[in-house]
């Protein structure tokens, strides 16, 4: 049977938020949905809900579950989910999260309408406070080639970092062969960040289609522990070294200099991070490993080159190349500047 729509749902030790955000995906008023579980083999009793749901909801008919014997990983329970969605469009949902009853319906309107590729909706975020921070798109169509990366770059953190709450069409993934990364964190920011410049024609609306829910066991948490891992932090850094090297083959691209000012930020703000966490991280991170995941995607010349952001580029350049222990030094004073330290 095919689908209109696939929501997709990694699993994994969800026990206490699966039932909410399942039924919250089942409350759909667009009919044409099925719903891909990837049970990434948790055994918290996440499938037992799952199972019971299917049994009694009376859209279980449309539930299919995928189970694995072993942990796998968020990265290869999504790119499963790729390979197995039935949908001709494709909606990423996580485990502990909620989306509107209309989500579907409307991102779908949008699609026929402007025959878009991509449809963002605007989203919520529930702090451990209890308060509510909404992060709000403007009502904009984005019909041409590369309007939606030159808007995604413009600025810092001008695309959600999440590969939730957009409704894409399955077929631009598989057709240019997109996979989440093998990384246990941002695997879904690079997924969504590399995505942009693939879309001919998107829209993103302002309505708050989902809503994300922050847990105290969040991996986007770590830097709020009293000791974090080495490790933990060099994959992060790895991620982001993994956009450097995906960035070549799109400096033909008019947003190229945005997109490279973009990742050289990302790595600032991890610098800035290390910094503030020093005296927490085992073991230590050296000034020199911290100058070296300044080093900038674009050679100098080709900075020179750039007609947009060029200046900005160039400082995060010269950073780059400074002595080991003066980059450090600038970027505790930026940091302190910028009020991340």
């Amino acid at each position: 049977m095919g689908y209109d729509v696939t929501i997709g749902i990694p699993v994994y030790k969800s026990v206490d938020y699966i039932r909410r955000a399942l039924e919250s995906a089942l409350a759909q008023t667009y009919q044409s949905i099925e719903f891909l579980i990837i049970d990434d083999a948790g055994f918290d009793g996440s499938l037992d809900i799952i199972f019971e749901i299917e049994q009694k909801h009376p859209r279980g008919k449309d539930i299919r579950v995928i189970r694995h014997q072993e942990n796998l990983g968020v990265s290869a329970s999504r790119n499963q989910i790729i390979d197995e969605a039935q949908g001709e469009y494709l909606y990423f949902m996580d485990s502990d999260d909620t989306i509107a009853v209309n989500t579907i319906e409307l991102l779908m309107q949008n699609i026929h309408q402007y025959n878009a590729e991509i449809v963002f909706g605007s989203y919520a975020k529930i702090e451990l406070s209890g308060n509510i921070i909404t992060y709000q798109y403007p009502s904009i169509k984005l019909l041409q080639e590369d309007e939606l990366a030159g808007f995604a770059y413009r600025k810092y953190a001008g695309i959600q970092a999440s590969a939730c709450n957009y409704l894409v069409k399955l077929s631009v993934i598989q057709d240019n062969h997109h996979r989440f990364i093998n990384a246990s964190y941002w695997e879904d920011m690079v997924f969504t960040f590399d995505l942009v410049t693939m879309i001919s024609r998107a829209v993103l609306l302002p309505d708050i289609t989902y809503t994300y829910i922050c847990h105290q066991n969040s991996l986007s948490r770590y830097q709020k522990r009293d000791v974090i891992s080495k490790s933990e932090v060099c994959k992060n850094i790895k991620t982001i070294d993994y956009l450097k090297q995906t960035s070549s083959v799109l400096s033909n691209k008019a947003y190229y200099p945005n997109r490279c000012y973009n990742i050289v930020l990302a790595d600032f703000y991890i610098a800035c991070h290390i910094l503030k966490k020093k005296d927490a991280i085992v073991p230590s991170i050296s000034y020199e490993e911290i100058r070296q995941l300044m080093k900038h995607p674009a050679t100098f010349r080709t900075i020179f080159l750039f007609r947009q952001s060029r200046l900005k580029n160039m400082m995060m350049y010269l950073i780059s190349i400074l002595p080991s222990t003066l980059c450090v030094v600038v970027i505790y004073c930026l940091g302190k500047i910028k009020k991340l330290i």
